[in-house]
């Protein structure tokens, strides 16, 4: 099922009448929080630059939780996984093409660990446990991927999935992707930033924006009120 697809086949006042409640984020066990990762890189001596993408869902709604991180430099929606030459909004839906809807990150490593990304990407932007699916959208372009650029990233995934398992977090067992990337395709323009220009749509204010509050309340600390968009041509 297509984001369109939901969006025109659920009417507003049936939403506000009888609520369909989908996962929102990740649901860790009763009483148990999800732990930060006990490994981790260290705080860099200087500002710089490093990137990951992530994909778990819809774009819009990953991209909006990490757009209100602070030390993310830009968070840009966009395509992973597959050819160039099928990185389109349409061609991707059709969940043939390999790609993933992915976000990518860019953030400064002397301002916020990598390892604290990924607490916030399993937290509160996606559920891990959810295969080629997530929330009301349907299909392997919705699939929970981690498309890592360093040997460290890979090194510091691994162990935290292994770390979360380990400690049986989750309510069933974690199905995200730990792939290298190989290529990112920004999306089109109305694409990004859409769940801030858009904050009265249905499917942004029923999947997307819950996870933008849930992000403040469980890390307050990392948490900035004014989302960092994307400049777009």
């Amino acid at each position: 099922m297509s984001k369109q697809s939901w969006m025109n086949g659920l009417m507003a006042v049936a939403l506000l009448a009888a609520m369909v409640v989908f996962p929102l984020a990740a649901k860790a066990r009763k009483g148990t929080e999800i732990p930060a990762p006990a490994i981790d890189a260290i705080l860099a001596q200087t500002p710089g630059e490093e990137s990951v993408v992530f994909a778990g869902g819809c774009f819009w709604g990953v991209q909006a939780v990490f757009q209100h991180v602070k030390g993310v430099i830009s968070a840009t929606s966009g395509y992973s996984g597959g050819e160039s030459k099928t990185a389109e909004y349409e061609v991707v839906s059709t969940g043939q093409t390999g790609h993933a809807e992915s976000v990518k990150v860019v953030f400064d490593p002397s301002q916020i660990t990598y390892g604290e990304l990924l607490h916030v990407f399993f937290s509160v932007a996606h559920d891990p446990t959810e295969l080629n699916r997530q929330g009301p959208d349907e299909g392997s372009q919705y699939r929970s991927v981690l498309f890592y650029t360093t040997p460290d990233q890979l090194r510091i995934t691994k162990a935290y999935i292994e770390q979360l398992d380990a400690a049986r977090v989750f309510k069933h067992a974690i199905v995200t992707q730990v792939v290298p990337l190989k290529g990112f395709y920004p999306a089109e323009a109305h694409h990004q930033n859409y769940a801030t220009l858009h904050p009265d749509s249905m499917y942004i204010r029923f999947n997307d924006a819950p996870k933008v509050d849930n992000l403040k309340k469980v890390f307050p600390q990392a948490y900035r009120e004014s989302p960092n968009l994307v400049a777009v041509k």
